[in-house]
């Protein structure tokens, strides 16, 4: 199952090379769909500057918005991995801002998340706790929990994140995460679910990499939050 999970191709779309899912099935649920580029003929005009295109001021097209742009307006080449294009692909200064704050969350943030930590786990329905290993799964769709028992929690599932510290949140002044609450939901049931995690020692006594893990997983949301934050804003000029 991990191997169908975990398999890629290589795709070439109009807007270049992209290594996808084998199966549309896993494909991250951080993912964005290729944008419907603007038809050539309802954009004469730069939609940034307003110059008019010619045989010298050429047209292209921003591959995360697909709105068209003089080359001025539409020139750098920026990273865009929630698209999964191989290399960097051609952007607007507004979408090329956002793939640049995206790629610290995926250099960064994710990439501590599926590296995983330890944790003692309990769940709402018991009150015993499990020394477990967290992390996220290769697709980022799961949060795969392996002790005696191994489990998965889909990642789009999880409602509610409560980052637990010993004063105050992440970040601020000395304070450190200690735990995190989840809430998430699951097939057949109604009634959300509660899972707990306690930073603890790994197995070679280190705690820090628990403490590391919560704190990104704080970043995360607070990342999500402010996106959708942005791409109201972006949604609201393309409508006027």
């Amino acid at each position: 199952m991990s191997s169908l999970r975990d398999g890629k191709k290589l795709v070439r779309s109009p807007s270049g090379l992209r290594m996808v899912p084998e199966n549309e099935a896993f494909y991250s649920p951080f993912s964005l769909d290729e944008p419907q580029w603007v038809p050539d003929k309802e954009c004469p005009r730069c939609m940034q500057c307003d110059a008019k295109f010619d045989f010298i001021i050429r047209k292209h097209h921003c591959r995360r918005c697909g709105r068209c742009f003089c080359d001025k307006c539409c020139s750098k080449k920026v990273l865009l991995p929630r698209m999964c294009f191989v290399d960097p692909v051609r952007q607007c200064a507004e979408c090329g801002l956002i793939s640049q704050k995206e790629m610290e969350f995926y250099d960064k943030q994710l990439k501590v998340l599926m590296n995983g930590a330890t944790f003692l786990v309990s769940w709402e329905s018991s009150e015993k706790s499990e020394k477990t290993v967290c992390r996220l799964s290769n697709n980022h769709r799961s949060l795969f929990l392996d002790g005696e028992n191994h489990y998965e929690v889909e990642f789009s599932r999880i409602s509610s994140v409560q980052i637990l510290t010993d004063g105050f949140t992440p970040g601020g002044g000395n304070s450190r995460a200690t735990g995190m609450l989840i809430l998430y939901g699951t097939t057949g049931k109604e009634e959300q679910q509660q899972l707990k995690l306690t930073a603890t020692d790994d197995y070679n006594g280190n705690r820090k990499l628990s403490v590391t893990w919560l704190s990104a997983m704080h970043k995360v949301n607070v990342w999500l939050n402010a996106l959708g934050l942005i791409y109201k804003q972006v949604a609201s000029k393309l409508e006027t």
